[in-house]
């Protein structure tokens, strides 16, 4: 059984920073952690090994410094990682971001179950892990919160709903994106810290995945950030006093007046 782990590296929410001309993240020489999101996804991947013997990989696109996530996940027990790197991938959206990572999966060969985190901290799309199943034309669960079993060709699953959860028969390969409700993450172990410290990160860049150049990239992305802003400070409500029914019909007229 192959299991394949999709992490993104994003900055500490207190660096985020913005390119003004292209409108996209600043990711060079900024502090970054692995998306929260994606770290039960790689616990999940780690649980699944050590009761079904399963080998496990972890794959993520960004910058050189992003070889700091994907040694982290290898010292949580991860047993491989490949990061794909190389400018022409810069500004890529979120559909461009999960042909690549498709690509990759690809080039792997074959593979069983694809674990996301169910959305990344500085984007909030909840996009690449579903694109990534729309690339590989196979099916996904989004929002698991259990596995509950695997077998050669299908697996069980439970999926979070507002109301409670479903139970999901899928078969593989197939995707799921996870949440935190999954599991809890383990720290690294020692002996994963110098396992990560030695193991080699296999690098791969556009020309290695032969990625389309007008599917990558500012360029081959379909969605274009056009504007960003800080949202102006909110003034202060109206505070209403008497009694409840003359509350209610002065909060009425105010609502009569805002809304047209």
């Amino acid at each position: 059984m192959n299991i394949i782990v999709c992490i993104k590296q994003v900055p500490e929410t207190t660096e985020v920073k913005i390119n003004p001309e292209t409108n996209t993240l600043i990711r060079e020489g900024i502090k970054s952690i692995i998306n929260p999101f994606d770290m039960y996804a790689i616990e999940e991947a780690v649980r699944i090994k050590e009761k079904y013997g399963a080998k496990t990989t972890v794959i993520t696109m960004g910058p050189p410094q992003a070889e700091e996530a994907l040694r982290e996940a290898i010292a949580m027990g991860i047993d491989e990682a490949i990061l794909i790197t190389d400018r022409s991938l810069a500004g890529s959206d979120t559909w461009a971001t999960s042909y690549t990572l498709s690509k990759a999966i690809l080039k792997l060969g074959s593979f069983d179950i694809i674990l996301c985190g169910k959305q990344a901290s500085d984007g909030d799309t909840a996009q690449v892990g579903p694109g990534i199943s729309a690339h590989l034309d196979i099916p996904q669960v989004t929002y698991v919160k259990k596995i509950k079993e695997i077998t050669e060709k299908s697996c069980f699953v439970e999926r979070m709903t507002e109301e409670g959860y479903e139970v999901i028969l899928v078969s593989l390969p197939c995707l799921f994106t996870v949440v935190k409700e999954i599991n809890e993450p383990r720290l690294p172990s020692l002996r994963g810290l110098l396992k990560a410290k030695q193991t080699n990160i296999l690098k791969w860049s556009a020309k290695d995945l032969n990625l389309d150049e007008t599917k990558i990239g500012l360029k081959g992305s379909p969605t274009q950030v056009i504007k960003i802003f800080t949202p102006p400070s909110r003034c202060g409500g109206v505070i209403f006093k008497g009694e409840t029914e003359e509350v209610v019909e002065k909060l009425f007229s105010v609502l009569k007046k805002e809304i047209p």
